[in-house]
């Protein structure tokens, strides 16, 4: 195994462009998931979310305001005299409502519930944007250092232009106008491939843009090559841990913590069987009678109470509707584990043959080519050769230099994704494509 990560790192580094320098300003995988995290305005609404769910729930656990009552009643119509009438009173009362069984408690409970899943969901997306940008990052990487190779092979057909322009001019061996017009010609689309390529990395810089704004547009430093203990580990990991790390997946946590404030609510719904109750109290004021005489006042007290005695059409549905909303939670989240855990393993499966590719391509492939070209191109020069063939085996060098390093982006694209989805198993935490591709060697 790791002979297969140093063979594939190697794919990697080799196919790139021989530049002397780096470029001064140069955007690291690190730093453009650091900048995407910081400026999602995603995480700062669910922060905002959960502030607000947390509030609800201190509200919805507290009693309903308490009711204050001034009236001035039994008065008579003909004087509107306070005096005439032993009935006439003024009165000041109290009264309070108690919501229904556990109704506050459970209502409290619940957008805590609602407000837990906030976190969950932060860290999903997280996770969810490092994996995008880090996948559309490699993509105008892989443009950028395409680009590279395809300039630095134009160098060599330049210098195959030249020597058979050289050799066509001295009539020497058996150059040929032919072999000059095809060393044109692909130079001719070389150039084609080149503005193609271009366009890719322009296309790739606009998506990643929008993650990380005008950033996206810098070169791209090299990636470090990345420990391979984390794709080991996850490779040696069993089905049965496959699924034990997408259940901790906080996508599918947070669809748990769903699931929990919907079965409160099916708790609070059945709290409608069970009375809302109410007390009151009243002081009535009553002045003297028309002979001076002190008259009593007046002092009551009650309690009020609604009776649920018709359940069927309210009630009994409402606990029905709950319930199918439980229901229909859980089958959205086995549907969930079962993607999840699907993605993970096609990635598995396509990372074994990908790494099965590079190993070829290093260990085979490119020397071979390598070696084709530079016999192509000697017997040429010794007059031993075609022209043709020499320029069939530069471009077939070319050709496998880039499927290498595309395999090599590949790679890393896969590991981005298998980091999301095994973000619960430690190995790929959603910091660690930043840890360990995103700091520049």
């Amino acid at each position: 195994m790791n002979r297969l990560h140093r063979a594939w790192w190697s794919v990697l580094w080799l196919c790139l462009p021989a530049l002397a320098e780096s470029a001064p300003a140069a955007l690291a995988l690190g730093d453009a998931l650091r900048l995407a995290v910081a400026a999602d305005p995603w995480l700062v609404g669910s922060q905002y979310r959960e502030e607000a769910l947390l509030s609800e729930a201190t509200a919805a656990g507290s009693l309903p305001d308490p009711k204050l009552n001034i009236a001035a009643g039994n008065l008579p119509l003909d004087t509107f005299d306070v005096n005439q009438e032993a009935m006439t009173q003024f009165t000041v009362g109290v009264s309070q409502a108690f919501p229904r069984g556990d109704s506050r408690a459970l209502s409290r409970q619940q957008r805590t519930q609602l407000a837990e899943q906030e976190p969950l969901l932060r860290e999903e997306r997280s996770a969810q944007v490092q994996r995008t940008v880090t996948q559309l990052w490699f993509t105008a990487y892989l443009a950028q250092e395409t680009i590279g190779l395809v300039e630095q092979s134009r160098g060599l057909f330049d210098q195959l232009l030249e020597a058979a322009g050289t050799r066509y001019s001295a009539a020497l061996g058996s150059t040929r106008q032919q072999d000059l017009v095809r060393a044109q010609l692909e130079l001719t689309r070389l150039e084609d491939w080149l503005t193609g390529l271009q366009q890719r990395r322009d296309a790739a810089q606009r998506q990643l843009a929008e993650w990380i704004g005008a950033d996206a547009t810098l070169p791209l430093a090299p990636p470090p090559r990345d420990s391979s203990s984390i794709s080991a580990a996850v490779l040696r990991a069993s089905s049965q841990q496959y699924r034990d790390w997408i259940v901790r997946h906080p996508a599918v946590r947070a669809v748990d913590r769903r699931i929990d404030a919907v079965t409160t609510e099916v708790e609070l719904a059945r709290q409608g069987y069970r009375p809302a109750w109410g007390v009151s109290a009243q002081y009535g004021y009553r002045d003297d009678d028309p002979m001076g005489r002190d008259r009593a006042d007046l002092f009551s007290v009650g309690v009020t109470l609604d009776l649920p005695l018709f359940t069927d059409d309210r009630q009994d549905q409402q606990v029905s509707a709950t319930l199918a909303r439980v229901e229909a939670l859980r089958t959205e989240r086995q549907l969930l584990a079962r993607r999840l855990l699907a993605e993970l393993e096609t990635a598995l499966a396509r990372l074994q043959r990908v790494d099965e590719r590079a190993d070829l391509y290093a260990t085979r492939l490119l020397p071979q080519m390598a070696d084709q070209a530079e016999a192509a191109l000697a017997a040429y020069n010794n007059d031993d050769g075609d022209f043709a063939e020499a320029v069939r085996a530069r471009i077939a060098q070319l050709d496998a230099r880039m499927a290498s390093l595309a395999i090599a982006v590949e790679r890393q694209q896969l590991m981005a994704s298998i980091h999301y989805l095994t973000v619960a198993a430690g190995y790929g935490h959603a910091q660690a494509p930043a840890q360990q591709m995103g700091e520049t060697q």
